[in-house]
């Protein structure tokens, strides 16, 4: 019997484009969940996925579609961000609460699609609403396309290195506290390696995090600073570190001792196991070279040879002073993008948007606040006014007076950022946004100041990747700094750290739509 001919029509179209072998749909559930644990000695009920902490790994390759239903069980409004996934045409989909989304609410639940294009390495997915992401938080593991080896050296085995920070009290309230008293919040009392903290003085007894290792064997640590707050140096006694890859991005491999992440960001290092056996300390400690205070408890955990036995002593390392500014600097000179003919670094030369951006703290007014004002971040002397309908929601539908497009490409009013500051603290509070045309191109500096107090600061871009082009100490000159900006290599990225009493320049094409 001859084929209708609509079957004759889709058997045709399945011989011209059969079904990729290369893709696939990855799906995942993500049940938000309350679960009680214990650090530092004490058990405190904490928000967490599947019950677990830190979450569950999204592990998915390069061109697969991923749906992660997240239901929600908890008392607090829901959304995940899935930080780093550049969400090419599914803005929907990023996550942040009131900017591209509803929040989830109580016994609802939400549904995330998106296709991976063009990525491959580590990333991380949190909770993105209020200060749920202390708990709430995990690793994206993109693999390369089947049969695409890594630009170096296959390693014997991968491992996921979580580092983050503890709070003995419940975050929600550490944060409403901050929020009704104007001042900012109490820091963490730990710092985490998976979730453990290691033994500390305020807990002799807490277990660490026992990475097991084979001796000549070379592995890859994929390494996420999960932390709120602060940036961290990372280190293994006796052991190089290779770094590989920063932020899903290949770099030029370099053998360093000390690594330095930001809130946000990934790096994936090499290890070979050399010392034949025994036990090595892992350090996860704060860096902060301004007069901030931080979380100063040294998180530990143990690279454990196979063979040696416990009692063995552990051989330690003495993690770098917290103010350790040439250690950080050293670490971020010696990136590059590896810039191969497989992976370019497509650096922007002609800029259509040159963008200069303040980052700073100012005092505002407020009535119920201790001493009738609150400690506010700004940037060009703008304080974000969350609204209550997503920004993205009200640019689809047109939606007025839910934000401005008036964010100032400048600050309003020059002044020296790093020297003698101001005597108004106040700033400008709105809900305002910066338009750019689509595949336009664009060079932001991002100078810190020192209004208040000089910090550094850990900035991210939804939906794009970026190259840090330069960045230097005190005030950005636009005559002189610029002549030094590395066009050929630099660094490419999703998360950036702006130096404190400093700045970076970064660069980037608008080609996402949404975001």
């Amino acid at each position: 019997m001859d084929m209708a001919p609509w079957f004759r029509v889709l058997v045709l179209v399945a011989c011209l484009f059969p079904a990729s072998v290369e893709s696939m749909v990855r799906h995942y559930k993500f049940n938000v969940v309350m679960k009680n644990t214990t650090r530092l000695c004490s058990e405190k009920p904490i928000v967490t996925v599947n019950g677990r902490f830190p979450g569950p790994t999204l592990v998915a390759r390069e061109d697969d579609t991923v749906l992660v239903k997240v239901v929600n069980h908890v008392k607090y409004n829901v959304s995940i961000h899935w930080h780093g996934i550049r969400q090419l045409r599914t803005g929907w989909a990023d996550g942040p609460a009131y900017i591209t989304q509803c929040p989830i609410q109580p016994r609802q639940s939400f549904v995330y699609n998106f296709t991976i294009t063009g990525q491959r390495g580590t990333l991380l997915w949190h909770a993105h609403i209020l200060w749920l992401r202390a708990t709430v938080h995990g690793a994206i593991v993109i693999l390369p396309k089947r049969g695409v080896p890594y630009p170096f050296p296959t390693p014997h085995k991968e491992e996921i290195i979580i580092l983050g920070e503890w709070w003995k009290s419940d975050v929600e309230a550490v944060i409403d506290e901050a929020t009704k008293s104007g001042r900012a919040p109490n820091v963490s009392d730990a710092h985490t390696i998976n979730g453990d903290t290691g033994p500390v003085s305020a807990c002799s007894s807490q277990g660490g995090y026992n990475l097991p290792v084979q001796p000549g064997k070379t592995y890859m640590l994929r390494i996420i600073n999960a932390a709120l707050n602060e940036e961290l140096f990372f280190q293994i006694a006796g052991h190089q570190l290779t770094v590989v890859e920063v932020d899903a991005a290949y770099v030029k491999p370099f053998k360093i001792d000390t690594i330095v992440i930001a809130p946000g960001q990934t790096t994936n290092v090499l290890v070979t196991t050399n010392r034949g056996s025994g036990k090595y300390l892992v350090a996860a400690s704060p860096f902060m070279d301004a007069p901030i205070a931080v979380d100063n408890v040294t998180a530990t955990a143990t690279l454990h040879y196979s063979g040696t036995l416990a009692s063995t002593t552990t051989t330690i390392t003495i993690p770098p002073a917290q103010n350790a500014t040439p250690v950080a600097t050293n670490f971020g000179d010696s990136l590059r993008s590896l810039n191969s003919i497989k992976y370019p670094a497509r650096v922007p030369l002609k800029i259509d948007h040159s963008l200069f951006f303040t980052v700073g703290l100012g005092i505002n007014p407020c009535a119920t606040c201790l001493n009738g004002s609150r400690v506010v971040a700004d940037i060009n002397n703008v304080t974000f006014v969350m609204p209550t309908i997503a920004l993205l929601q009200a640019h689809f539908f047109n939606i007025k007076g839910v934000f401005t497009d008036d964010f100032p490409g400048n600050p309003p009013t020059p002044f020296n950022y790093t020297g003698t500051q101001p005597k108004n603290f106040q700033t400008v509070t709105g809900t305002k946004l910066y338009r750019l045309a689509y595949n336009s191109t664009v060079q932001l500096v991002l100078q810190d100041t020192g209004m208040l107090a000089p910090e550094n600061h850990p900035v991210h871009l939804h939906g794009f990747n970026f190259f840090e082009v330069g960045r230097g100490t005190g005030n950005f000159n636009p005559k002189k700094d610029p002549k030094k900006f590395n066009l050929v290599d630099p660094v490419e990225r999703n998360t950036i750290g702006v130096p404190a009493g400093g700045w970076t320049a970064i660069r980037f094409i608008a080609d996402n739509p949404g975001n």
